[in-house]
């Protein structure tokens, strides 16, 4: 039995062109059509999820081709792609307080999140642990206050109700929750634009930094011929070298250059300080000139003396941002200026000056306020801008206005971080994660292995039974030796990070073999586990070409993104190294040098390989693929893995099924043992995982419940 049409063609982000009957199937046809047999008629195919509820995840090895004895299997399936949520010209709030286009977000990126605090949620910094973007299609939601977002459907947005999708599917009790024009989206609303760094803005803030910080003048020095001449003196220290440096660069625009030196050096109670100096009195009559009170201001003179004035002057803390000065003409240009921006403010009593009272001017309006000033004048010193712990309140018009779908498909763009969510144009955005759509039984090798995903329900609580068991022995655990470990479920599911959980506390060896970037975002355990010799990570990287990954792993993190993933995990002190697999000859086999060099370039310690593979109903699904993707070399490829495997499509003896035999094989075998050796990986191999801090986990009390 075939659950494919005659006529089958490619689907888009699919690698199987069929879906042949698993061979342990039934041959005959049900009388009743259960839209099984229905024929394809889309360009996709949905994927489901189903719960697996297993009473043991640990799976026991025998096979003298694999370095493990024991290993968990999160998913059952495998597909490596993602839903994508948002348009790419969204401002997204990064964690120095400026904001950044998502599409040009980058994995590494700090940026702010939001974690939930007894009966508030508050900002925190977090990273962004993978990015991606697709074609699809989209709606644009329009909040009461004009902020506007364009998001895919599958989005969440954080409402006075919790999480919603921006539309519904299904319907009854089956509908998901979805914004409607009754809800109310959390956050600041929409982000203001920076401003244009021209001329004006540049001289408003130097005046405002010079004028806060800085010392010029010119004085009288008595020289060794007996005469007094004079001396002109410009001086601007600081602590934070953000401002110095803009600074430093702004004057050197107006011909104006400065010497940098160390001003003073820290001590137990304060940072050190760095300064600019100059003493041409050249330079130091064109800085006067330059921070002059202007006869005639413009809008981006003023955003830039506030800027300037902020980074001298200014301070934020506990949610208040203010000014302190003593010279009244100071004030009263902070004052112009933040009229002329259209901020509110109160001017408030600061105590004693050295010579007069201090003013402070206290701007108000709450986070959206101090948001829109940080984003309009843009300071340079980024500590002044931190809102970590503020609560997401505030009191801006969020509700819905309306939700209009948007005609054609665009590409939208989505990331992980490690709080789950980001600040998208002023709003709490949520991770874009796909939604289980239809469930069906029984599994192909074709696309239901792609499109029909088990997950191992409450593994975490399983594992936990399994290895307080007295007759457990503890031996290294293989994390996704069948299929891969961190599927994109995994980013909503958390399975794996739960297993992960128990191993830590466990103090249990575990190895994990992905190709998935999503990796880095459990960083936080496996460095964790790295400081005891008790984790391993292994990348599997196939082709560098990336026509190869879009056709062989459509859904799969790019080549790049694992590269990255293998630096972000060495940096973080997590032994890791990658496997070339699956080697195809005559298709992938040439690269094998150039990925082990990329891999060790990013500080893979060991490398590894394996040769195509293809049991079962595989072999079929490879052919189809050749023929669709490699229609001129299919016969030459399938000749040369006949070769490898004694003149079969496969070969499942024990022994030579990972590496093949005959002089092919043996060719690749030498070229990698030569670049394995060139690299220093030989020297630099994984040492063998410690067992002996396990102990069992505690009373049942204190296992995890996953709420699955």
């Amino acid at each position: 039995m075939s659950h494919e049409i005659p006529g089958k063609k490619a689907l888009k982000g699919r690698g199987a062109l069929s879906n042949p009957a698993g061979r342990f199937e039934r041959t005959g046809v049900e009388s009743v059509d259960d839209g099984w047999y229905v024929e394809e008629q889309a360009d996709s195919v949905d994927t489901t999820l189903e719960p697996d509820r297993a009473k043991s995840v640990i799976s026991r090895n025998d096979s003298p081709d694999i370095g493990f004895e024991q290993s968990i299997n999160p998913y059952r399936g495998c597909e490596h792609g993602c839903t994508y949520c948002t348009w790419g010209e969204t401002p997204v709030l990064m964690a120095d307080g400026t904001t950044r286009a998502l599409a040009d977000v980058r994995v590494g990126d700090s940026i702010y999140g939001t974690v939930r605090d007894g009966w508030y949620r508050r900002y925190v910094k977090t990273r962004v642990l993978a990015h991606w973007s697709v074609i699809k299609s989209a709606y644009r939601i329009t909040l009461e206050d004009g902020t506007e977002l364009v998001a895919s459907g599958d989005h969440r947005f954080l409402t006075e109700r919790g999480w919603k999708f921006v539309t519904g599917t299904e319907s009854g009790k089956d509908q998901r929750p979805h914004l409607t024009t009754n809800n109310k989206l959390m956050g600041t609303g929409a982000f203001a634009a920076a401003p244009s760094k021209n001329d004006e803005y540049r001289r408003g803030y130097l005046c405002g930094l010079i004028r806060g910080d800085g010392t010029i003048g010119e004085y009288l020095q008595f020289s060794y011929t007996g005469s007094w001449s004079p001396r002109h003196h410009f001086r601007l220290a600081l602590c934070d070298m953000e401002a110095l440096d803009r600074a430093q660069n702004w004057l050197q625009q107006e011909s104006v250059e400065t010497r940098r030196f160390a001003f003073s050096a820290a001590s137990a109670n304060r940072r050190a300080m760095h300064a600019i100096g100059a003493q041409s009195s050249r330079h130091v009559k064109s800085i006067r000139e330059l921070i002059a009170w202007p006869t005639l201001t413009s809008r981006s003179w003023h955003a830039g003396y506030l800027a300037g004035i902020f980074d001298a002057e200014g301070s934020y803390s506990q949610g208040a941002l203010r000014f302190s000065n003593s010279d009244w003409d100071i004030i009263g240009w902070i004052k112009d200026s933040l009229r002329v921006l259209d901020f509110k403010f109160v001017v408030e009593p600061g105590g004693l000056g050295v010579n007069k009272p201090v003013k402070v001017v206290r701007l108000l309006g709450g986070l959206r306020e101090h948001l829109r000033f940080f984003h309009t004048v843009d300071p340079a010193i980024s500590r002044k801008r931190d809102i970590s712990g503020q609560c997401v309140k505030s009191e801006a018009e969020l509700g819905v206005a309306s939700i209009t779908p948007l005609r054609g498909a665009m590409r939208l763009y989505d990331i992980t971080t490690g709080t789950e969510d980001f600040i998208a144009n002023g709003v709490v955005s949520h991770n874009c994660y796909a939604r289980p759509s239809h469930a069906y039984m029984g599994l192909s090798a074709g696309r239901d292995f792609e499109t029909r995903l088990f997950y191992k329900a409450d593994a975490a609580k399983v594992l936990e039974g399994e290895l307080a068991q007295r007759s457990y022995v503890c031996k290294p655990i293989m994390l996704g030796s069948n299929t891969d470990p961190y599927q994109p479920a995994e980013r909503r599911m958390l399975v794996t990070r739960s297993i992960l959980e128990v191993l830590a506390r466990c103090r249990h060896p575990v190895s994990i073999v992905t190709k998935g970037a999503l990796v880095v975002r459990d960083i936080d355990i496996l460095s964790d586990l790295a400081r005891d010799n008790l984790v391993s990570v292994t990348v599997s990287i196939t082709s560098l070409d990336p026509e190869i990954k879009r056709t062989l792993e459509p859904r799969a993190a790019s080549p790049q993104a694992r590269l990255r993933a293998v630096k972000q995990l060495s940096q973080a002190g997590v032994p890791v190294g990658i496997l070339v697999a699956p080697v195809i000859p005559a298709l992938t086999d040439h690269e094998m040098e150039r990925i082990m060099e990329a891999a060790v370039e990013m500080g893979a310690r060991w490398a590894g390989y394996v040769m195509l593979r293809l049991p079962y109903e595989v072999k079929d699904l490879f052919r189809e693929w050749l023929a669709e993707h490699h229609p001129q070399r299919a016969a030459h490829v399938m000749s040369l893995i006949q070769d490898v495997r004694g003149g079969r499509d496969n070969d499942p003896n024990f022994g030579s099924r990972m590496r093949g035999t005959g002089p092919v094989a043996q060719l690749i075998r030498n070229r990698f043992n030569v670049a394995h050796r060139r690299l220093g990986l030989a020297a630099l191999a994984r040492s063998e995982l410690n067992s002996s801090l396990f102990h069992p986990p505690g009373p049942a009390g204190d296992q995890l419940d996953l709420g699955f």
